[in-house]
């Protein structure tokens, strides 16, 4: 089995890479970020380039993660109330947390195998989840994640099409201890990327092919949308 991690320079994404490495079922786990490798998931031609670059010399991964995102993003800190919406950041949100999964998923759902399983895994976050939205607040980054739960689920019919054992879905890694997260955590429950990083691999090995398009907590209990 050969493996990919994208975003794999961030907290999550070294921790899934370092782990999936470790693990001797995979004889490749290849790993892509905008640090090492100069990968912009804002940017097409960057993602598709990349794409090409590794099936050409890899082939088909039974296991391809998403692990970009982005909360903090040129100095714009998730908004407290709708009174401090910013459209700009607003879009940025959206280009980073949304559009950029897309891109991924429109390119690199083909490095997939036909036949037999395979597994797109993006993560995203609980505070997507529009049902269990209790408190208000961070609207862009909440309604990117939405949009991005959206993306997965729409996607992961059409690529059921043409790769019926593909298993595609959205997971929430809990509030890890990343830069990302590290001014957002007080009273929340932390893990460290490596804990993060065992149960998220613990849940995409119990995945089957009838539980695409779904959206899953570390733990393995589904989130509603």
């Amino acid at each position: 089995m050969q493996a990919l991690v994208i975003g794999s320079s961030g907290g999550v994404g070294a921790a899934l890479t370092r782990q999936l490495r470790a693990d001797p079922r995979y004889s490749m786990v290849a790993s892509l970020s905008r640090s090492e490798d100069g990968l912009d998931i804002t940017d097409e031609t960057s993602i598709s380039d990349a794409a090409q670059r590794l099936l050409d010399m890899h082939g088909h991964f039974s296991l391809i993660i998403n692990a970009t995102g982005a909360l903090v993003i040129h100095g714009h800190a998730p908004e407290k109330s709708i009174k401090a919406i910013s459209p700009a950041a607003m879009a940025q949100q959206f280009l980073v947390n949304a559009v950029g999964p897309a891109l991924l998923l429109k390119h690199f759902h083909a490095l997939l195998p036909r036949q037999g399983q395979g597994v797109f895994a993006s993560l995203s976050a609980r505070v997507g989840s529009i049902g269990d939205n209790r408190l208000g607040g961070w609207i862009s980054y909440r309604a990117a994640k939405a949009a991005q739960n959206q993306i997965v689920k729409t996607a992961s019919l059409e690529i059921a099409r043409t790769h019926p054992d593909a298993v595609v879905v959205a997971l929430h890694p809990g509030t890890v201890e990343t830069r990302l997260s590290q001014s957002f955590t007080k009273g929340h429950h932390t893990m460290t990327p490596d804990e993060a990083a065992r149960k998220l691999l613990a849940v995409i090995e119990k995945l089957r092919p009838a539980q695409t398009g779904g959206f899953f907590s570390y733990d393995g209990q589904p989130i509603e949308w």
